[in-house]
């Protein structure tokens, strides 16, 4: 991406800011007001709809339309904040989707539901697998792609939950494109595959607010079997490890960190392998660049929300590291990619303390651009 793109995509990104002062009277601050103020009173659920615009050389440029529907148990303040998030985007290269995050607490915590849905047409860049696969020519593969992960917990100590998870997902009407000037073998997978996996997770979570958690800790372990007797066409297991720490500086900083580790063992399909890069860990890295049966990535991350001399304005800085490997006996040092890079945060909905993110993370491979609603991690 070059330059000048960048700063026609940071010129929108100000410019949708500075709609709420910008307009004055009419249907247009009506619109403002509805879809960008925040004028929900403390414990009332509240939902707002508003368009994004965002570029990346892989889909060229992307418009969307995110929503976000935000509540507290019987509207009790002393609940937790739940979070209903979904976002559809079309591209100029003919890509569209639709994902949705849920991160649902009960009344007195009693239950937690946590998990995502990602539908979309979406051509995927295949690099090969393991640690050293060239950064060049990758195979496109074309298909359809739908996941839906869940897990429905139940309180058994403050703070402590437990319960069965399930994992679906399905890669449909595939096709493998070869690059011109090399050939991948083709992985397990991509003739399309369907798979369901059943488990359960264990996590810990005192967090209050799941889209900008300013102080908190969130672990995460969980184990997921998929079978044929369960509806699955391939036998693999995997377990999954998140941890995340959040550090009040000052009244506006926060330092976060987080630990990631994937474990698979079995037959794998290629999209189901522990990926690296994407919007959460690893920015700047393309989701799958690189991918084997186990990783392990971590991150830190310091934000300021807001700046001391602006109330809608903050940012962040950010590093990261990430290692892959077919066995947990094969991780090398030499094998560690690292990623950093900087964002732009603009105070969405003051009142809920959620900020709009714009993240740019910066490899050896190149830069890479995300566009979402609340902090990455």
């Amino acid at each position: 991406m070059n330059f000048g793109k960048i700063l026609r995509l940071l010129a929108i990104i100000l410019l949708v800011s500075y709609l709420p002062v910008a307009a004055q009277d009419g249907w247009f601050k009506r619109f403002v007001q509805k879809t960008i103020s925040d004028t929900t009173a403390p414990g009332k659920s509240s939902f707002r709809v508003y368009p994004t615009l965002a570029y990346s050389p892989e889909t060229s440029f992307e418009f969307g339309l995110s929503s976000l529907f935000l509540f507290q148990a019987k509207n009790d303040t002393l609940n937790r904040l739940s979070e209903v998030q979904a976002f559809t985007f079309v591209t100029l290269e003919a890509q569209y989707g639709i994902w949705l995050d849920n991160a649902i607490y009960g009344d007195k915590d009693n239950w937690f539901i946590l998990g995502r849905t990602r539908f979309q047409r979406f051509p995927l860049l295949y690099y090969g697998i393991g640690p050293e696969t060239p950064g060049k020519d990758p195979a496109l593969i074309d298909a359809n792609y739908l996941l839906l992960r869940q897990r429905v917990l139940r309180k058994i100590r403050p703070n402590l939950f437990v319960g069965p998870e399930v994992d679906y997902q399905q890669l449909y009407n595939t096709h493998f494109n070869q690059p011109d000037n090399h050939t991948y073998d083709k992985p397990i997978g991509t003739d399309g595959t369907t798979n369901l996996g059943l488990g359960a997770a264990l996590v810990y979570d005192n967090r209050h607010n799941v889209l900008n958690v300013r102080k908190g800790f969130f672990g995460e372990i969980s184990f997921l079997k998929y079978h044929p007797n369960l509806a699955s066409e391939y036998n693999f297991h995997g377990i999954n490890v998140d941890l995340r720490s959040y550090h009040p500086i000052r009244t506006r900083n926060v330092l976060a960190w987080q630990v990631i580790g994937n474990f698979y063992s079995g037959d794998i399909p290629f999209n189901q392998l522990a990926l690296m890069g994407g919007e959460m860990i690893m920015r700047g890295f393309y989701s799958g660049r690189y991918r084997d049966n186990n990783m392990i990535a971590a991150q830190v991350e310091h934000r300021w929300l807001p700046f001391s001399f602006a109330k809608r304005f903050g940012a962040v800085a950010f590093v990261s590291s990430a290692v892959v490997a077919p066995k947990i006996s094969a991780f090398t040092v030499k094998h560690i990619r690292p990623s950093g890079g900087v964002g732009l945060r603009y105070l969405l909905f003051p009142k809920k303390d959620i900020y709009l993110r714009l993240d740019v993370g910066f490899t050896k491979e190149g830069p890479g651009f995300y566009l979402f609603t609340g902090e990455a991690f």
